[in-house]
Order: C-alpha cells, then sequence, then structure tokens
C-alpha cells in the first residue's frame, strides 16, 4: 500500500490528555495525526471533516478506539461504507480491527449488513401503515394546499412587489410549495 496513515485522536473535554492515543499512533507508524476535544455526541467535528476530505485511495485511517471516531452505531456504519468507497483501509488499535484483513473486511460488511436490514425493515414498517391506512380511507402525506392561496401566491410573485417572507406570510403558502408551482408553470411554457 502506498498511501498515507492518519490518526484520529478526540477526547471528550479541554483537561483530558490525547496523550494516550497519540503514543499509540507513534508506535504504530501514522504519518499525520488529527486532533479533537470535543464530544463525540457533536455531529460538527472540524477535524474530522478535514481527515475526511483530505483521504484518497490507498490511505488508511487509525483510531485508538471506535469510540473516538463514531458518535453510533449508524455513523460507524457511514465512515466504514465512505472508506470502502474511496478505498481506504480503516484500523482500530484498540479493538484489534483492520479492514485490510480478511476478519477486518469481515467484521465492518456484517455491520453495514446490519444497517442495510434495519433500513428495510423500517421501510416494510412504513408501506406496511401507509396500505393499512389507505384501507381505512385515509392517505398519507400533507394535505394539499389550497388552490385560493396559491393563486394569490403567484400572483403576488408575478407582481415583484413582494418578498418571499411577505408573500408566505400573507398567504399561508410556504416557500417550498411556492416555489414548487413557479418551476411547475415554467416547466409547461
Amino acid at each position: 500500500m502506498n498511501g498515507k496513515t492518519y490518526g484520529y485522536a478526540r477526547v471528550s473535554t479541554e483537561d483530558q490528555s490525547l496523550d494516550m492515543q497519540l503514543d499509540a499512533f507513534g508506535k504504530y507508524g501514522v504519518d499525520e495525526v488529527f486532533q479533537e476535544k470535543m464530544s463525540g455526541t457533536k455531529k460538527d467535528r472540524p477535524q474530522l471533516e478535514r481527515l475526511l476530505a483530505k483521504l484518497s485511495k490507498g490511505d488508511k485511517v487509525v483510531v485508538y478506539k471506535l469510540d473516538r471516531i463514531s458518535r453510533s452505531t449508524k455513523h460507524l456504519i457511514e465512515l466504514a461504507e465512505l472508506f470502502e468507497e474511496k478505498g481506504v483501509e480503516f484500523v482500530s488499535i484498540q479493538d484489534k480491527i483492520d479492514t485490510s484483513t480478511a476478519m477486518g473486511r469481515f467484521f465492518f460488511r456484517t455491520m453495514a449488513s446490519i444497517a442495510e436490514l434495519e433500513r428495510d425493515i423500517i421501510s416494510d414498517r412504513t408501506k406496511a401503515g401507509l396500505e393499512a391506512a389507505r384501507a381505512r380511507g385515509r392517505n398519507g402525506g400533507r394535505p394539499a394546499a389550497d388552490q385560493s392561496a396559491i393563486d394569490q401566491a403567484l400572483t403576488f410573485y408575478d407582481s415583484k412587489k413582494y418578498t418571499i417572507p411577505e408573500i408566505t406570510k400573507m398567504t399561508g403558502v410556504s416557500k417550498t410549495t411556492l416555489y414548487k408551482y413557479v418551476r411547475e408553470r415554467e416547466d409547461a411554457k
């Protein structure tokens, strides 16, 4: 493998030390380390985003433990799928996971399969719920917008005298719905 080896180290608070993780990376031979001191539950982790943007085929990402890089099992699976798409290997030192080995790849493929199964089950339940509701005479989805309010909103829009927030406030038609009807009208021309 001819790529770079990147480490990602994270602790949850400012007063915690990254030393143990950094020492493990030194022994492993990591080329560059991205460090963060913030809770793993935070979605916005700038150093992790920088690392992900820098990755290319043949690179390797190393973490001390799985909980250092992911917020949840779902997030870990998303990262594993991203690494696989990019052709990047993944190593968790303490968890003894290395996707360059057959067992490491098996572990992550199993996790991805479980996640896919969970998505399919949720989708099947949603479809069954909608079918049951339709059988009782109810349709899912949002109620249709009032056509007279849509016509009024389009008139205000065409006049160019009002801003979108003013139009939505006066007519009760959402910005998304207004733009949908504007697009439909333009496409029909």
